[in-house]
């Protein structure tokens, strides 16, 4: 990719389709993904929003389209670490998964595109996880992670 593809926008955000070019995805390879609410609302304040969001997880889980490893919901946003299914495209995943939580929800909520980072052998996927998990931490939402609702890890 070059990096002319990675330009921004004058309001500092990437192209959608930018950060299509050049994705490839593999069945069965580990992914962190975050995707992000159309104009960053807090969509996921609600509670009742943040919950129909991990069903959407856990039912693409039950399906075989991922095995989710480990997600944080944010007020915001979603990180996401998952291992794609066998014979599964992590486009079409990532849109079912954004598809079905906007029809729930009631109306279209994400921006368009996604990002992804493919998770290479040698890296600590525990470390990862407890990077994410602690999102809201960082954000100040929290003072201890038990008190956040919306997050599990298969580790912990």
């Amino acid at each position: 990719m070059s990096d002319q593809d990675f330009m921004m926008t004058g309001n500092s955000k990437p192209h959608a389709k930018n950060l299509r070019n050049g994705r490839f995805a593999e069945p069965g390879r580990i992914y962190v993904i975050t995707t992000v609410i159309r104009k960053r609302r807090p969509v996921f304040n609600d509670f009742k929003n943040a919950r129909l969001l991990i069903q959407v997880l856990m039912g693409h889980e039950r399906a075989g389209f991922a095995r989710t490893l480990c997600f944080v919901v944010m007020p915001d946003h979603l990180h996401w670490i998952m291992q794609l299914g066998d014979d599964k495209n992590l486009g079409k995943t990532i849109h079912a998964l954004k598809s079905i939580t906007s029809r729930k929800v009631g109306r279209s909520i994400f921006q368009k595109g996604y990002y992804d980072h493919a998770v290479r052998k040698e890296e600590d996927l525990k470390a990862l996880g407890r990077y994410i998990v602690a999102n809201p931490l960082r954000a100040g939402l929290v003072n201890n992670i038990n008190d956040y609702p919306h997050w599990d890890a298969v580790w912990l």
